[in-house]
């Protein structure tokens, strides 16, 4: 059984443990490489946005190397997940290696308390991007926009070494999650990924199989940008005329349309449940119901070709097709 701790919440975890991405399996930037000018131009309004961001949070977020800012990471990550004892999402040692060898840790800092951290390594193809790794927040610190700060100083960090994108993993069923990053942060998901990490032995995901959406963040798109510089975008209006592929009861179970009804549609709306959290809590048959339903119409729709392209605030991914 896998143990490895991830997903969950936005204001307790901003996205889960990931994995580094090989060539070849991620959809990357088609745009020219950044001229010097346009590089160092980014860099700069990325920095003020950080900046920004970090200003109207109300706390202070820096690059983390001491080893005992690291083992304050590996305790704020322990009290988020509480995974088994045995498997841990990062290790100190893991931390140090990481950071000794140049890649990125920061945190975010209330009145001097870590109250948040993101972790990531550079990914291939070298030099174009970086994996985000895990990267959580405390619960204590919910409610002040802490992880969209630490996400848009990685951003600066990432273009300042003359990155353009940024990919990370997680759950599609957490509603607030999937809204964060494909909404507020403007991430767009390149996969699908079937019980990605096997079975997961933890507080939040043990038995519900572990299913994910591989994202990635185009660190120079004119979205991302807006985005970034102005607290966070916001979801799309449900399309009109879109099939409603998948959809849920008053009683709170997933209905899904028969795939003849969406397979070709150029408009689709896949909704999330209203908390999968406290369902697989309450009841977690019907939280595995929700796992396979969107594992058959979301991980169907992508694998064939369709492309998610927002998320709305009533939480439903906006799935479009161009190939008719």
């Amino acid at each position: 059984m896998t143990k490895r701790p991830d997903g969950g919440s936005i204001e307790a975890v901003v996205h889960d443990v990931g994995r580094p991405v090989p060539e070849g399996e991620l959809a990357v930037s088609h745009e020219p490489a950044f001229a010097p000018a346009d590089e160092a131009a980014r860099a700069d309004e990325a920095a003020r946005a950080a900046e920004l961001a970090a200003r109207r949070s109300g706390v202070q977020v820096r690059l983390l190397d001491a080893l005992a800012e690291l083992e304050q990471v590996y305790e704020l990550f322990d009290r988020i997940w509480q995974p088994d004892a045995s498997n841990p999402p990062v290790t100190v040692e893991h931390l140090r290696a990481m950071t000794h060898a140049g890649n990125y840790a920061a945190g975010a800092f209330l009145d001097g308390e870590l109250v948040g951290a993101c972790v990531g390594f550079f990914a291939s193809p070298p030099g174009h991007a970086l994996h985000s790794h895990v990267a959580g927040v405390a619960a204590a610190a919910r409610g002040r926009h802490v992880g969209f700060a630490l996400k848009v100083h990685q951003r600066s960090w990432a273009l300042e070494r003359g990155l353009r994108d940024v990919t990370w993993t997680f759950d599609p069923l957490i509603r607030r999650n999937a809204y964060f990053n494909l909404a507020k942060l403007r991430a767009r998901p390149q996969e699908y990924l079937v019980d990605f990490y096997g079975d997961m032995d933890d507080a939040i995901n043990e038995g519900q199989g572990s299913d994910r959406l591989l994202v990635r963040w185009a660190l120079g798109d004119p979205a991302v940008v807006a985005a970034c510089s102005s607290g966070g975008g916001s979801g799309p209006d449900e399309p009109a005329g879109a099939v409603a592929a998948l959809t849920e009861s008053a009683s709170g179970r997933p209905v899904a349309a028969p795939a003849a009804a969406w397979e070709r549609a150029p408009s689709c709306l896949v909704r999330t449940p209203t908390d999968i959290e406290a369902l697989r809590r309450a009841d977690p048959v019907l939280a595995r119901q929700w796992r396979l339903a969107m594992r058959d119409v979301l991980g169907g729709m992508l694998g064939s070709g369709a492309q998610v392209v927002g998320f709305t605030g009533s939480g439903a991914y906006v799935v479009e097709r161009t190939d008719g």
